[in-house]
């Protein structure tokens, strides 16, 4: 299959393959097919490392697309910097048009702000610069390391969407955690350094924190309100353009 794809009927075919390949193969493939439609988003959270190695080695053109909102922790900056040169990533780091003091300064400390202050934050920080960077780039295939274990929001995802103009993949969407620990730990990966305090998600460090025992990951970001920023919604929950 080469070409745009357009139709349902062509997404459901692709997710249909990749039931039968391994997730080095659904990024070859998908490598073979797309060449430079594609680019990859990395958060250099806990578990980026395994996307970003699985891309290392079977697609090393592929670009890396980092959202830095200004407001990460001081150890997923250093984690980044320490992947990047492991790995040899062509990584494209992107920012909010407004630096985080200029935000602050203006709209006051927006995550504070309920429901329509967090929205805000996350057009500002996340969904105006990730639709720069598919412009600037000109990606159509957005490849994700997402994966249906992370949240119940996640839970009915298929391998490859449409949202708007994009289609957005997953090769890693069917592993389990124990997959994730294993390839850590078969490829030698550096694990992100808040991992040991209790973190199980990693996001903004305004919006993020440890898991309270008897408590679930989704619980830890955003005061336990939402689990995603609004990259990652789906198609028809989002009123935004890519």
């Amino acid at each position: 299959m080469t070409g745009e794809i357009h139709t349902e009927a062509d997404v459901e075919k692709v997710n249909a393959a990749f039931e039968s390949m391994t997730a080095p193969e659904r990024i070859s493939w998908m490598h073979k097919q797309f060449g430079s439609r594609l680019m990859l988003s990395s958060s250099f959270g806990l578990q980026a490392a395994v996307m970003l190695h699985l891309v290392s080695e079977n697609a090393p053109e592929m670009p890396v697309v980092w959202l830095d909102t200004g407001y990460l922790f001081p150890e997923t900056y250093q984690y980044a910097e320490q992947l990047i040169e492991r790995l040899s990533l062509d990584v494209k780091v992107y920012q909010p048009k407004l630096s985080a003091a200029r935000q602050e300064a203006i709209y006051g400390r927006l995550w504070e702000q309920g429901e329509k202050g967090n929205a805000r934050y996350g057009l500002i920080n996340k969904i105006e610069p990730m639709n720069r960077a598919l412009q600037d780039l000109g990606a159509d295939i957005w490849v994700s390391g997402l994966r249906r274990s992370h949240s119940s929001t996640r839970a009915g995802r298929q391998f490859i969407e449409q949202q708007k103009r994009t289609l957005k993949v997953y090769p890693i969407l069917d592993w389990a955690d124990a997959q994730v620990s294993a390839y850590f730990y078969d490829n030698n990966l550096p694990k992100h350094p808040l991992e040991a305090e209790g973190y199980q998600t990693m996001g903004d460090w305004h919006s993020t924190s440890p898991v309270v025992e008897g408590e679930s990951a989704e619980s830890s970001r955003f005061g336990g309100e939402k689990y995603e920023c609004g990259l990652h919604l789906s198609s028809d929950a989002n009123d935004y353009q890519i």
